[in-house]
């Protein structure tokens, strides 16, 4: 990808649509977190405009008259982008590149940028490319040639559309290249993983500035960067947690989810996202001053339903509750949500109540069995050595005797295995 040096901060416009299904407030919300979005690449909001509509424009998103009352304001402001908060179009994106004479992004582009100027590590790196080459594929024009981001202008057709299929197919085999690397990161990494079956795995999850780098810190004395920005942790992170003796746990802080998260992106991620879905616990961290904390919930529930991670032990974990002087805020939470933890990660609240929640919720997702095999029963010996830690073994004639610690998923694959060794003798 080409990497983008901007001398000064952009000026941007940013546009939303109301819909008869979302309240003022929470639209207004949306475009406070498109702005800091823009902040966070480098940007400044000059102006926010919002559209009432019953339904998108297919043409223009906000409609043509809208869209041409923009057109006034750009060329008046010296503006140099405009930003939509939700996805465009291919059609959308070239009408209003066409009319404004002007970058257009949406929202996943935006993300995209700020992953690009966040992204450390070589996985890291590979993941971000991946997402904007797929995102970029469909919304090629000729303002766009070469695969640069400067501005061009429209050009013509003939040599035009030439260079634009000449780009698709670069972009398609750069995808393709992209994709055999993470496949072999991924692999890489189930490998490591299975040097962790004797540990319990801890993951943090959340919507992006909950606290979970400032949590992950106070629990492993880690240091890493933990900023009040969006996305200030990208990068997947792996510490020892020592609760108490002989409990072998690992504590992983992740990428932090939002609203209308692009869907090519969590898919580009799916290698990082792979602490979630391995964890054998979930720390959800909530942002509980946030007006709009539960709407958050929502998000990141739905997120972990994507990723198939909705059916693990899962703590909430109510995170700067400093901030809060609403006493009936806190009872409310205690009531609707009895089984959480409210804690103050800066301020070290909670913290003991948290440690003690993990240690019984490990207990919990932890299973102790004997089982005497067949020797012959190749299948299940191996399983048990290879995903669970074995206790104790011992031999009886043509019997195994293994005594074992496993978490519940791998728990049941060896019961399964057991059951059909023994039917089949």
């Amino acid at each position: 990808m080409i990497e983008i040096i901007s001398q000064k901060k952009e000026k941007a416009v940013l546009v939303a649509v109301k819909t008869r299904d979302i309240s003022d407030e929470l639209v207004n919300d949306h475009l406070d977190e498109l702005e800091e979005l823009t902040i966070t690449a480098g940007g400044e909001a000059v102006l926010r405009i919002i559209q009432d509509r019953s339904y998108f424009d297919s043409a223009f998103y906000i409609g043509k008259g809208k869209a041409e009352e923009i057109k006034l304001y750009i060329d008046e402001n010296d503006i140099d982008l405009v930003i939509f908060d939700d996805d465009l179009s291919a059609v959308q994106v070239r009408n209003l590149e066409r009319l404004f004479n002007k970058k257009v992004l949406d929202r996943s582009g935006l993300i995209l940028d700020i992953f690009a100027l966040r992204a450390r590590t070589k996985e890291a790196r590979n993941q971000v490319e991946l997402a904007q080459l797929e995102y970029m594929l469909p919304r090629l024009t000729r303002a766009w040639t070469h695969l640069s981001k400067q501005y061009g202008g429209i050009g013509t057709k003939g040599p035009g559309e030439t260079q634009i299929e000449t780009d698709r197919r670069i972009i398609r085999d750069k995808i393709e290249v992209l994709k055999d690397r993470l496949k072999k990161i991924e692999e890489n990494r189930l490998t490591q993983t299975k040097g962790r079956k004797d540990y319990t795995k801890i993951a943090l999850v959340g919507y992006t500035n909950a606290g979970k780098s400032t949590l992950f810190n106070l629990l492993t004395d880690a240091g890493i960067l933990a900023e009040d920005k969006l996305f200030a942790t990208l990068d997947s992170t792996t510490r020892q947690l020592n609760l108490e003796k002989n409990a072998n746990m690992l504590l992983s802080d992740t990428v932090g989810f939002i609203r209308k998260l692009p869907h090519h992106l969590v898919a580009s991620f799916k290698s990082t996202l792979s602490e979630v879905r391995e964890a054998d616990i979930l720390l959800h961290v909530i942002n509980t001053p946030h007006e709009f904390y539960e709407d958050h919930i929502n998000v990141v529930n739905q997120t972990l339903k994507d990723l198939g991670c909705e059916d693990k032990i899962i703590i909430k974990v109510f995170n700067k509750i400093d901030l809060i002087d609403d006493s009936d805020k806190l009872s409310y939470l205690r009531n609707k949500y009895p089984e959480s933890i409210l804690i103050s990660a800066t301020k070290g609240f909670g913290v003991t109540k948290l440690k003690d929640k993990i240690l019984t919720a490990s207990e919990q997702n932890f299973f102790r069995e004997t089982l005497s095999i067949n020797m012959n029963d190749y299948k299940t010996i191996s399983t048990i050595h290879e995903v669970a830690k074995v206790l104790d073994t011992q031999y009886d004639e043509d019997k195994v005797i293994i005594s074992f610690k496993a978490d519940k998923k791998y728990y049941d694959l060896i019961m399964n295995r057991y059951s059909a060794g023994n039917l089949q003798s």
